[in-house]
């Protein structure tokens, strides 16, 4: 059962944008789940579908190109969500470095989406209208506490796009209720192949090394089960209009940490594990530890911080 404050869901239309991406399909599940009235955008509705049927989602499909401003507007006026959410990106997989497509995507999307969406399209619906999916990459480097109100300079195509939807997404005023969540480090089951928990999941399953970077980084690191959860306490939250909040565990851990920890619950030898076997990224983002006052004020609640259980659930959970 849904815990109790996403009942509210039960009935209420809700659209998902990138609904067949990793956290996407986490977010419809967890709105099929609540007893929403699923609605999903998707530009290939076959290979979409039967991605969100393995997830246990029933959603109704609406195919869209995202690229098309138009096209975002009808689709807003024939479904009538009660609320939305954002989670189509372009960037995070590293051939995806198209500047154009970067900007139409994460920094015009969001704009358009907001400019579409109809406040009080259900007058029983007590949350927001519009749920932006942000980025920490928004931030850039950060050697201190990380709050909202940190100064943002982004380092890299997709934070500096990300930062501009974002920031669109602020300045659309009442009556629209928008807000914009910026998730930290988000891993789970349906991560694309070259990910570090899908990269140890693979050696589980077979022979040879795992080469990784150095491991010292230091990220936040989210349960995707708990993140889509937190976009939906946010969907049903007061903020400002346009609000920007954290959703993070509050609790750094290191890369070295991370993959150690998933490499003992998978079984993987730790001497598989070639720590420095990769150079560092040049776009590495440093950053320091999180403020979850904003969360906590607005959902009544933050992510579980315990990484190992987090990294538990995440190895064990399997789609129908």
């Amino acid at each position: 059962m849904p815990a109790p404050p996403l009942r509210a869901f039960e009935g209420t239309r809700a659209l998902v944008l990138g609904a067949s991406g990793f956290l996407g399909r986490w977010v419809a599940r967890a709105l099929a789940r609540a007893g929403a009235d699923v609605h999903v955008a998707l530009r290939d509705p076959e290979r979409g579908t039967a991605i969100l049927e393995r997830w246990g989602v029933r959603a109704a499909v609406h195919r869209v190109d995202l690229a098309r401003e138009e096209e975002i507007a009808r689709l807003l006026g024939r479904v009538t969500p009660a609320v939305a959410f954002n989670l189509a990106g372009y960037g995070v997989g590293r051939g995806e470095r198209d500047e154009h497509a970067s900007t139409v995507i994460n920094a015009r999307l969001p704009e358009w989406l907001a400019r579409a969406s109809r406040s009080g399209a259900d007058a029983r619906w007590p949350g927001v209208d519009f749920v932006h999916v942000g980025s920490a990459l928004e931030y850039g480097p950060v050697a201190g506490p990380l709050s909202e109100s940190t100064p943002c300079n982004p380092m890299t195509l997709y934070g500096r796009t990300k930062l501009a939807g974002t920031l669109a997404v602020s300045k659309c005023g009442a009556p629209l209720r928008a807000v914009t969540a910026r998730l930290f480090t988000v891993y789970g089951a349906g991560e694309r192949p070259g990910r570090l928990l899908t990269s140890l999941l693979a050696a589980a399953h077979g022979p040879g090394d795992v080469a990784l970077t150095s491991g010292v980084q230091r990220r936040d690191f989210v349960c995707a089960e708990d993140a889509a959860e937190g976009l939906l306490r946010l969907a049903l939250s007061a903020p400002r209009a346009g609000e920007i909040v954290n959703l993070a565990t509050g609790r750094l851990a290191s890369v070295r940490e991370f993959a150690s920890t998933a490499a003992q619950l998978l079984g993987v030898d730790a001497a598989r594990l070639r720590f420095g076997a990769l150079p560092d990224r040049d776009d590495e983002t440093p950053q320091g530890a999180v403020d979850l006052a904003r969360l906590r004020k607005l959902a009544g609640w933050t992510p579980p911080d315990d990484l190992e259980a987090g990294l538990r659930r995440a190895i064990a959970w399997r789609p129908a």
